[in-house]
């Protein structure tokens, strides 16, 4: 198969990047892309994959090429990106990915595994000690979590001359460049200290840890999608990629050792990442997750057709105007207005197929980076966030029925680390409130502020009932009805 880059490719690697899936290949490497076009410079990148050979086998057959298939209801438009130098799996591997962050010819560190990646303790904030993956990468076994591989990698490049780095978390974790550095610190402060001593003194003289905001809507490959990708190109992709046309980068521009030129692809270097993070991690994640566990519920496969249902519609509106809004700083020059009008028509997006079971996977992970603040500011102010909380009834609905209740198949597709532990506590719940109060107060999984919030879990557990005994619906409605959100000065 030959697949043929359209701009100059490089021939040497500058970036090294944990987590090589799709979000990846349809973000950051086109972005780069971008940038060595309109600037060049060795900025290739060497992709490690978490644990799956698949898209690694693939990259290597096809010369590490593939196609990212741009999506809109009219059109369809293709690009290879071109940027990758190598690829391989940092589980087979994990020697290897210490080497190449020690190698001073990388100059970047870019990370998208997920918020669950970071192995800390969600409670505390903290690098999490108790998890054996990083127990064992403290004793000295070629590190295997995320964490522990920035670590060592950083150790071993202090110890071969110290040439200075960035790392750069692409993750959807607040100041998720910060969180970096202290679990990273917090790994090298439980070194002995002759061991760790060198490398913290590394961190202070030579490595940055910008933080920075993605957004692109990238669903997952499927057979379809790789037929018709293929016959437009004329010759097989087996690892191509769908995305929205919509891309958005903000990142703070604080790099050790040089940086390509990614504003040439549309990247915005900004002091305001955290403004821009709130902005997307609440109103777009946010409002996601409620648009998928109501629309899975509803029986529907796809975000699309869960947006088009008018009752989710002012659900999802409801929520992002008046519980998720009121909680952000808008950054400075955006038009909150035209953004929110873009999301809905994101969401609408009918050619790009968005599941809701993606959308809905990890919700014990996701939600609780989305939806405590929101719902705490609202209840200091006196207020109920009553369609937050039909997010978290939703999500136990999909995840954790009670017994008698099926959410349906689009429900069961989802994974989430959970599950197992919640479905437990469903089992033996007598109604909705005992569920929600064994979640949300017992096993503080949205953080022990929520867990005091007695009306909070009391109206939780009212909604799950009405969800259980009547029907989504009837929940939507009476979620509706108690919010003082008017839904008539925006029409999505």
């Amino acid at each position: 198969m030959t697949i043929i880059a359209d701009h100059p490719r490089p021939s040497r690697a500058g970036i090294l990047h944990l987590g090589l899936g799709s979000f990846h290949r349809a973000h950051q490497a086109v972005y780069t892309a971008a940038a060595i076009q309109h600037a060049g410079g060795d900025w290739g990148i060497v992709g490690v994959a978490s644990r799956s050979r698949t898209v690694v086998d693939a990259m290597h057959a096809q010369d590490h090429l593939y196609t990212v298939a741009t999506i809109a209801p009219d059109s369809t438009s293709l690009m290879i990106p071109g940027v990758h130098t190598d690829a391989f799996v940092g589980a087979e591997e994990p020697g290897r990915v210490v080497s190449q962050i020690a190698d001073a010819g990388i100059r970047i560190v870019t990370l998208t595994v997920t918020e669950k990646g970071y192995s800390y303790s969600p409670s505390s904030q903290a690098l999490d000690l108790d998890d054996a993956t990083v127990r064992a990468d403290l004793g000295g076994s070629d590190p295997r979590s995320t964490i522990g591989q920035l670590a060592r990698g950083l150790q071993a490049r202090a110890a071969a001359g110290g040439e200075p780095i960035s790392i750069l978390s692409c993750d959807n974790l607040a100041a998720n460049g910060k969180h970096t550095e202290k679990l990273v610190r917090e790994f090298l402060q439980a070194l002995p200290q002759a061991e760790g001593a060198d490398a913290l003194a590394f961190l202070d003289r030579a490595v940055t840890f910008p933080s920075s905001m993605v957004d692109r809507i990238v669903p997952a490959t499927t057979p379809e999608l790789r037929a018709r990708v293929s016959a437009l190109l004329g010759t097989h992709d087996e690892i191509p990629v769908p995305a929205e046309p919509f891309t958005m980068w903000a990142i703070e521009d604080s790099f050790a050792g040089g940086r390509p030129a990614w504003e040439a692809g549309g990247a915005v270097f900004t002091d305001e990442v955290g403004r821009y993070e709130q902005m997307k991690v609440r109103l777009l994640n946010g409002t996601h997750s409620l648009i998928a566990y109501l629309g899975a519920l509803r029986g529907v496969g796809t975000i699309p057709e869960a947006i088009g249902l008018g009752e989710i519609a002012d659900a999802a509106l409801a929520v992002l105007r008046g519980e998720y809004e009121p909680s952000i700083e808008v950054p400075s020059g955006v038009d909150i207005r035209a953004y929110e009008r873009e999301l809905f028509e994101r969401w609408g997006n009918s050619a790009l197929g968005h599941r809701t079971s993606q959308v809905g996977t990890d919700g014990s992970v996701k939600l609780r980076q989305r939806i405590p603040e929101p719902a705490m500011l609202a209840l200091r102010a006196g207020e109920m966030p009553h369609l937050i909380a039909l997010t978290v009834a939703g999500y136990l609905s999909c995840i954790a029925p009670l017994p008698g209740f099926d959410p349906g198949a689009h429900a069961a597709a989802m994974t989430d680390a959970a599950r197992d532990r919640l479905q437990a506590l469903a089992a033996t719940a007598r109604d909705g409130r005992e569920l929600a109060e064994r979640v949300i107060a017992e096993q503080q999984l949205f953080g022990d502020e929520l867990a005091a919030q007695d009306s909070f879990i009391d109206r939780v557990g009212e909604l799950i009932d009405t969800i259980r005994r009547r029907s989504v619906d009837a929940a939507i409605a009476d979620a509706l009805s108690a919010s003082q959100t008017t839904t008539k000065e925006m029409q999505p």
